[in-house]
């Protein structure tokens, strides 16, 4: 697809290798949230994308998708279905933000502003848009889609994991309300079945050996699931996360932390469980 894809470092929240958004051709794909809107900027330069292509609409991957359009008005966006209205009228997306993540919303994510419905492309997963196959790849996020590109990179927003730094341990994001972990088992041999020769994460970078790292992802999701249906406590969740961490010490943990804050993944996990 001409130029390697490049990855950008939002350094969200003043941590780096926390959230990232990937360039390739001429598109974007993820954004990060809005609060990290001047560095994406200042990290493009001169360039501009042609598209940009969100695997879901969680603020940190799309927040900051209407600010562009508003900047570049004829950027085309490409989301699930699911997704789209609300990225067109996000003040219920917003609202319900806002109560998760409470006073501290603002600091982490900043404000959607809301993207014209003819700049909006609705997928369901299956299309082939710009050179990219589609999947759907729900059980983190109801709306959530992956891409592949012409050079077998797969862009899968958080359906493969957490993985911080390389080495690190593969933790899930499970924030509520729609957590899944058995459509989302599904959707990992979805990515699998690709054979990508590359995992591009948001959160981090590029995993060039994809097997061992989705079976990583299996594993998690098996320990979870193991774990919640057994009764776990959020006491007992939480020190049995940090515990993953060992002697890396506290600024690794952080890092973990901001992306995948561990009280609100126990949220979203007994939703699930009592939903079954």
């Amino acid at each position: 697809m001409g130029d390697e894809p490049s990855v950008i470092d939002l350094v969200w929240m003043g941590s780096e290798r926390c959230v990232a958004t990937w360039r390739v051709g001429d598109a974007l794909v993820d954004c990060g949230p809005r609060t990290t809107l001047d560095r994406l900027v200042a990290a493009l330069g001169d360039w501009r994308p042609r598209a940009l292509l969100l695997t879901h609409i969680h603020f940190d991957h799309a927040g900051a998708a209407g600010a562009l359009v508003a900047r570049w008005p004829d950027l085309q966006v490409y989301v699930h279905r699911r997704g789209a209205r609300h990225l067109a009228s996000p003040e219920r997306l917003e609202a319900s933000a806002r109560r998760v993540f409470g006073d501290a919303f603002d600091e982490r994510f900043g404000h959607l502003d809301p993207i014209p419905e003819e700049n909006l492309h609705a997928l369901d997963g299956g299309e082939t848009v710009l050179g990219f196959e589609t999947a759907a790849t729900p059980g983190h996020a109801s709306h959530h889609i992956s891409y592949l590109d012409g050079d077998g990179f797969a862009y899968v927003g958080d359906v493969a994991g957490v993985r911080v730094v390389e080495d690190g341990p593969v933790l899930l994001p499970t924030p509520p309300p729609d957590i899944d972990l058995d459509v989302w088992a599904q959707s990992v041999e979805t990515v699998a079945a690709w054979r990508p020769a590359t995992l591009a994460l948001p959160h981090f970078g590029a995993v060039d050996e994809p097997e061992p790292h989705l079976d990583a992802v299996r594993e998690e999701l098996r320990r979870t699931r193991e774990a919640i249906l057994g009764g776990i406590t959020a006491e007992q969740y939480v020190a049995a996360t940090r515990a993953r961490f060992g002697d890396v010490g506290p600024s690794l943990e952080r890092s973990y932390e901001l992306v995948v804050p561990f009280e609100q993944n126990f949220v979203g996990l007994t939703r699930w469980a009592e939903t079954r």
